[in-house]
C-alpha cells in the first residue's frame, strides 16, 4: 500500500504573531481548497505553539482528523526537573504537538548535540506519544571526503541503539548540511542513494522499516520538489525557507500529493 508523504515546515527562529497569522491563514485556505493527499506539519518556535495549535484544531477534515499537524523544533532529553530553559515532551504533548525535530544540523553544530543526546531526545518524544523527526546528514567537508554514508549510518545507529523496538515509529530526515540555506541541493539521484542506504539500515533493525518515512531536508523548494519527491525512497520533505512562503509551501504540498 502506498504511504502518504509528509511535508513538514521548519520555521527555524522566524516569525511574529502578525506574520504567523498571515502565513497560516493562507496555508490553511490552500489546504482546505485542495484537500491534499499528504500529511502536513509546521514546526514552529516554542512561543508560537499555542497560536498555531488553533490552526491545527481548525483544519479538521470530514472524519474529524486534523489536516495540519503541529510540530516543535526541539525537545528536552529529560522528563522534568532543574533544567532551566528546557521544554519536556510531556509539556509539548499537552499542546497536542504531533512532531518534534531532534538532531537538526544547526543543533548539532551550534549546541554541540551528540548522537547519543539526539537518541535520548527521540526516546523522550516517543514515550510521550510524539513522533520525532530525527535528522541526519553530513557536512561539506565530510561530503567532499566521501564520508556521507559512514556519517549518516553512525548517526542513525545511535538512535536505533537507544530506541530499538520503537524505531519504526520515528520519521527520519536526511539533511546534507552543505545544502541547507546555501541554495545548493543534492540531485534527486544523490538524495535517493543516501535514502536507500538509510532504508537498508532500518530494514536490518526492524521488519517494519517500510513504515518509516524518510524525508529530504536539503533546500527542497517549489522548483525541485517534484523531482525529489519522485524518488522511490524519498517520502516527503523537511522544508526550511520555503515553508515561510505560503505559495511555495503549498506548491511542495501539491507535489507530494501526486
Amino acid at each position: 500500500m502506498k504511504k502518504n508523504k509528509l511535508i513538514a515546515g521548519n520555521w527555524k527562529m522566524n516569525g511574529s504573531f502578525g506574520a504567523n497569522q498571515r502565513l497560516m491563514d493562507e496555508i490553511l485556505t490552500g489546504i482546505e481548497a485542495r484537500k491534499p493527499a499528504c500529511e502536513i506539519a509546521v514546526c514552529v518556535p516554542f512561543p508560537y505553539l499555542v497560536q498555531v495549535q488553533d490552526y491545527q484544531d481548525r483544519s479538521r477534515d470530514d472524519s474529524g482528523e486534523p489536516m495540519l499537524h503541529l510540530g516543535a523544533q526541539d525537545v528536552s532529553a529529560h522528563k522534568a526537573g532543574a533544567y532551566t530553559g528546557e521544554v519536556s515532551a510531556s509539556m509539548l504533548r499537552e499542546l497536542n504537538v504531533a512532531y518534534a525535530i531532534v538532531g537538526h544540523s544547526e543543533r548539532r553544530q551550534y549546541h554541540f548535540e551528540s548522537d547519543a543526546l539526539v537518541a535520548e531526545k527521540a526516546q523522550q518524544a516517543l514515550a510521550a506519544g510524539i513522533t520525532p523527526i530525527v535528522c541526519v546528514g553530513e557536512t561539506l567537508a565530510e561530503h567532499e571526503a566521501g564520508q556521507t554514508e559512514s556519517v549518516v549510518k553512525r548517526q542513525l545507529a545511535a538512535v536505533i541503539h537507544t530506541n530499538g523496538h520503537c524505531i519504526s515509529e520515528i520519521v527520519l530526515a536526511y539533511e546534507p548540511v552543505w545544502a541547507i540555506g546555501t541554495g545548493q541541493t543534492a540531485t534527486p539521484e544523490q538524495a535517493q542513494a543516501v535514502h536507500a542506504v538509510l532504508r537498508a539500515q532500518l530494514k536490518a533493525a526492524t521488519e517494519h522499516a517500510d513504515r518509516v518515512k524518510i524525508l529530504y531536508g536539503g533546500s527542497m523548494n517549489a522548483a525541485n520538489a517534484a523531482s525529489l519527491l519522485g524518488q522511490p525512497d524519498i517520502d516527503g520533505g523537511l522544508i526550511g525557507g520555503a515553508s515561510l512562503k505560503a505559495p511555495d509551501f503549498l506548491t511542495i504540498i501539491a507535489a507530494a500529493s501526486v
